[in-house]
């Protein structure tokens, strides 16, 4: 698995051993980072990743974080629980040179604690099946993970069933291969009248 583009393009990056980690197809990682570069898929045109301020959840290796650091994102926050991807997401980000702006915790992004910052590019990768993407965004923003008006993108299943929960509007969607990637926006102001009903 490599970094497709930018500073550290062709660089590879180091998964754990096992099953336990499933990362983004390279060519679903090409394709979603096209989007973003060039503001495709519903989002006008505007590139997304430059001075970006990174969340990703169910982090495993990191890859999409070292990517967007890669194309110019400012700082990436990792969330995980499997101590074998967090291993592998320190070392990518120690041989890459990006310790500084690679933040990398040991948490459950269905049950973090409340953020230090908050993320205005957040991207989750939850296990196949499990149903824990809504949970996750309704708990990372209660907890103040995401920015008002940040773009989120979820990785499901191209099969799946997934629906936004109060507070994500969703924008669109792209399947490549086995993986779906669904685009929303954050709205504060809906996601705390939903938390209130």
């Amino acid at each position: 698995m490599r970094i497709v583009a930018g500073r550290f393009r062709g660089r590879e990056l180091k998964a754990p051993k096992g099953r336990t980690t499933r990362p983004t197809a390279s060519r679903a990682r090409e394709g979603l980072f096209n989007i973003l570069a060039h503001g495709g898929a519903g989002l006008g045109g505007e590139q997304m990743i430059e001075d970006s301020i990174v969340l990703e959840a169910f982090a495993g290796t990191g890859a999409f974080s070292f990517e967007a650091l890669s194309r110019g994102a400012a700082l990436a926050t990792l969330l995980d629980l499997d101590e074998g991807a967090l291993d592998a997401a320190r070392d990518n980000a120690r041989t890459l040179g990006v310790r500084e702006q690679a933040h990398i915790l040991r948490m459950d992004a269905v049950r973090p604690r409340t953020a230090e910052r908050k993320h205005d590019l957040v991207f989750l990768d939850p296990p196949y099946g499990l149903k824990l993407g809504a949970r996750a965004l309704q708990a990372l923003a209660h907890k103040g993970w995401i920015a008002d008006g940040a773009l989120v993108i979820i990785e499901v299943a191209a099969k799946e069933d997934f629906r936004p929960p109060a507070g994500f509007d969703a924008v669109s969607e792209r399947a490549f291969g086995a993986a779906r990637f669904v685009f929303m926006r954050f709205d504060a102001a809906a996601a705390a009248a939903g938390e209130d009903a």
